[in-house]
């Protein structure tokens, strides 16, 4: 069994995991959960695509040789659709050679894993794309954005004093975990006020809830 680490930064990151060996994601996703991730499955990348129309992850791991739609359709799919076009892909696949990396990275992949790999090397390729997401997240939103590019939520969204709080720290990158303790409340309470949050705003992450504020000068 790996080494305990800190889990606190990772509370509510929600990764996609899609592939079609059953082996490999019982191995991946147990690793990434013990990690302290949230992990949803599929199968190939048209069961990827519905899930999709649900929830959007903070980051989606793919193979890339699958049945009824492969990697590469699916994230061609990924990048055309603005709800989805800023996610983070990694791709992990048996084909190694230096011709499938780039057909993998022009694709639209921001990593190319190849398998077999050590689990802690997918945890670290995880934690930087995830990373460099926010900080690309958090860059766009300090320059102009025409509305087709914003985060659209309600007209008439109106946050309480105390959900004002939470949002500033969740845009600033603190877990559940942190901004109850900054706030002396409980982690449960902070999870109800994201939850109420998310419902108001229509948004489905704690990602596009912070890319809001900071948009909006909430945060």
């Amino acid at each position: 069994m790996p080494p305990l680490k800190d889990n606190s930064q990772k509370d509510n990151k929600h990764l996609l995991l899609v592939d079609d060996d059953p082996n490999l994601v019982l191995l991946v996703k147990d690793y990434l959960e013990f990690q302290g991730y949230e992990v949803t499955t599929a199968e190939n990348g048209k069961e990827a695509l519905e899930l999709l129309t649900k929830q959007i992850p903070d980051m989606i791991i793919c193979d890339v040789m699958m049945p009824e739609m492969d990697g590469y359709s699916l994230i061609e799919k990924v990048r055309q659709d603005a709800r989805t076009s800023w996610v983070p892909v990694m791709f992990l696949s048996a084909k190694g050679q230096s011709q499938d990396r780039v057909k993998g990275l022009n694709t639209g992949a921001d990593v190319y894993m190849v398998k077999p790999f050590e689990p802690e090397e997918l945890v670290a390729q995880v934690e930087s794309s995830l990373k460099q997401a926010n900080r690309l997240m958090r860059h766009k939103a300090n320059i102009s954005l025409d509305d087709s590019t914003r985060i659209q939520v309600p007209s008439n969204v109106e946050l309480t004093p105390t959900e004002t709080k939470v949002v500033q720290l969740v845009a600033q990158g603190l877990s559940n975990r942190d901004v109850a303790e900054k706030l002396s409340v409980s982690q449960r309470t902070i999870e109800s006020h994201v939850s109420n949050m998310l419902n108001k705003t229509n948004l489905h992450n704690r990602t596009e809830l912070a890319r809001w504020a900071i948009e909006n000068s909430i945060a």
